[in-house]
């Protein structure tokens, strides 16, 4: 029902639009048809008096007095031939010579138009008389010495607009009749084309839908970003705005002039979604899902859902720490329980100095250590790290080295807390996997250095190393030799943040024979970026 009321309310729109088109159209066709009927008339007004103009008898009546009567019969004869509402012929004086209406002859002509005809004029003048507006045509009547002897003035009433409508009545009828056919047919199909594009809603729900959208998007706690298949920007609520500090109206703006570096644009190219992607726009880093907008199979648009990732980083900071926690504190409390239970030994055994030497060299050895990775490593989450993963190695059996020249002062500008805890703790658990099964020997080496222009960080293993398809795919989300479940993250996650802080991946790895992971940021921000480059060997 709503759908046949819309119809309805279209066609009726649309028919009107078709009705004053034709109206202006017919004033316009009808203006052209009496200025053509005019100028015919003219032309025929000027044949007609140049016929009297040229007559013996009426040339002989001007010069002489006596054969003045013969012109009125004459200049009647020919006005009804003709069909025109009056010839009349002057003398030089103005005087009428004839008129249809007798009683008019020997008067004097006093009409605005007739000066020029005395001075051999020939032309067609548009004068309003008692009887309506006439077309007047005069021409001078000249004797054998070429010398003007009079004048013939030949004029025809113009018929006004309602002649012409009623003359042209029949063309009318069938012009507006097939216009109004034609017009509402069309009307109806346009209409029902319209409803069809507007998924077969109302303009007030268009209008609603249109409300609830902007509100709707303004309320969410994410950016949301959208382009139509031009690259002009359709949608960006308040959330986006407050992200990328912009400010304004950018609603039909290209994309690109709003946001010079946003990545948007290139999913109108590969036409498939990107999810979970880390970017840096303008002064933002996000976290951003791009999905193609389609109808039917056709993308008309892009649209971009994105998350501060400052808000993330917090909270996996947080959840990373926790988790960090609990394995050092399970570690360590195994640690120290095979400790106590030697301890404990030796002292049921009798040997009490060996059990206090035995604790005097943990205690001593721990120390070091502790001591050792904190004047080097000044960020508690990183050196908390790595002693939790020296502890860990113990518990495994593998030896894990730091390197005694290794320093971390400060992160790189782009570099923080949040990903070198994820570099280092998915690089040194790697390196854990690859030792699994190994025979003899296990032993993983860390080393970070750090100067004023770039800060590298070293890890190698002695594990089982990597073949081809391995090293080619390795970067791969969710790729991993391992078969459980939510493998396959961390490399994904250092190739992120190595192409995010501009730095440089060489790895090194053969079958059996271990791996090396050489990682290299700048400490500052380099004008030309190499988009975290790697190299395989």
């Amino acid at each position: 029902m709503k759908g046949l009321r819309m119809n309805w309310k279209i066609t009726i729109l649309s028919f009107g639009i078709v009705l004053f088109a034709i109206c202006i159209g017919g004033i316009i066709l009808i203006g052209r048809v009496i200025h053509l009927q005019e100028q015919e008339l003219g032309q025929r007004l000027l044949v007609t008096a140049r016929t009297v103009a040229g007559l013996p008898s009426i040339v002989s009546g001007l010069m002489e007095e006596s054969s003045r009567q013969e012109i009125n019969p004459v200049a009647e004869r020919i006005r009804i031939i003709n069909d025109v509402d009056y010839i009349v012929v002057l003398d030089m004086n103005g005087i009428r010579l004839s008129h249809p209406n007798a009683s008019r002859i020997g008067e004097l002509s006093q009409g605005a138009d007739e000066r020029s005809a005395f001075a051999e004029h020939t032309y067609v003048s548009k004068a309003k008389g008692e009887q309506g507006t006439a077309l007047r045509a005069f021409v001078p009547v000249m004797n054998e010495q070429h010398e003007q002897v009079g004048v013939v003035l030949v004029g025809q009433l113009v018929p006004g607009l309602t002649g012409v409508i009623l003359a042209m009545r029949g063309q009318i009828y069938a012009t507006v009749f097939l216009s109004l056919l034609f017009g509402v047919w069309g009307s109806w199909l346009l209409s029902r084309h319209i409803k069809k594009q507007m998924f077969q809603l109302e303009p007030e729900e268009i209008a609603q839908l249109l409300v609830e959208r902007t509100a709707t998007f303004n309320a969410m706690h994410e950016g949301v970003i959208a382009i139509d298949s031009r690259e002009f920007v359709t949608v960006f609520n308040d959330k986006a705005k407050s992200m990328l500090h912009i400010e304004g109206d950018v609603l039909g703006r290209p994309i690109r002039e709003v946001l010079p570096d946003t990545r948007l644009p290139e999913i109108l190219q590969l036409n498939h979604p990107i999810f979970n992607q880390e970017l840096h726009i303008g002064p933002a880093q996000i976290l951003s899902n791009r999905v193609p907008i389609k109808v039917g199979n056709q993308t008309v648009g892009a649209v971009a859902i994105f998350q501060d990732r400052t808000e993330v980083t917090k909270i996996a900071e947080e959840l990373t720490g926790v988790k960090a926690f609990v394995d050092a504190l399970r570690v360590q409390n195994h640690e120290y329980m095979n400790k106590l239970h030697t301890i404990g030994g030796l002292i049921q055994l009798g040997a009490k100095q060996k059990a206090l030497d035995y604790l005097f060299q943990t205690i001593e050895a721990q120390s070091e250590l502790s001591g050792f990775i904190s004047s080097k490593i000044a960020n508690e989450s990183a050196a908390g790290l790595i002693l939790g993963k020296i502890s860990r190695g113990r518990e495994l059996g593998i030896e894990v080295r730091l390197d005694r020249a290794s320093r971390l002062m400060q992160f790189p500008e782009d570099l923080d807390q949040h990903d070198m805890v994820v570099i280092l703790g998915n690089l040194i658990e790697n390196a854990f996997d690859a030792l699994k099964g190994k025979e003899g020997h296990k032993e993983v080496f860390i080393s970070i250095e750090q100067d004023e222009e770039v800060l590298s960080i070293l890890v190698e293993d002695n594990g089982s190393g990597m073949d081809e398809e391995t090293k080619r795919r390795m970067f791969e989300r969710g790729y991993s030799t391992k078969d459980e479940v939510s493998r396959g993250i961390g490399l994904y996650l250092i190739h992120n943040i190595v192409n995010k802080c501009g730095g440089y991946m060489e790895i090194e790895s053969e079958p059996g024979e271990g791996a090396s992971f050489m990682l290299t940021f700048p400490m500052t921000q380099r004008k030309e970026e190499n988009d975290g480059q790697s190299r395989t060997d």
